[in-house]
């Protein structure tokens, strides 16, 4: 049984090493290796989140939900590489989202 909640885990559209699956697709594995990735980094850099940086975050998901988006319309059949390259970015876009909004609720901020 497939747990939905996580990832759908299609075969097809997950990667395989030596015959073994990953437990999550090739986008979901961008997306969690991207957004890790962006914790690590603002762990040890210190990032200032502005107004264009949340934009650009926004517009780093926008591949991801494009690419996602317009296979399950069936417009189109994307690619393993495709999905991970989408997700990475994504992810990276998500885990800036995540870290700002953290940071302004810790620091008391209104988004508006």
């Amino acid at each position: 049984m497939r747990n939905f909640l996580i990832c759908h885990r299609i075969p097809e559209r997950t990667f395989k090493i030596k015959g073994h699956y990953f437990p999550v697709c090739s986008r979901c594995t961008g997306i969690y290796i991207g957004a890790f990735a962006y914790f690590v980094y603002a762990y040890f850099v210190y990032v200032n989140y502005s107004l264009s940086l949340l934009l650009c975050a926004c517009l780093m998901v926008l591949p991801t939900f494009t690419d996602g988006f317009t296979q399950l319309l069936g417009l189109r059949e994307s690619n393993n590489t495709l999905r991970f390259t989408t997700g990475l970015l994504g992810g990276l876009g998500l885990g800036i989202l995540v870290k700002a909004l953290k940071w302004m609720i810790i620091m008391g901020l209104h988004p508006l």
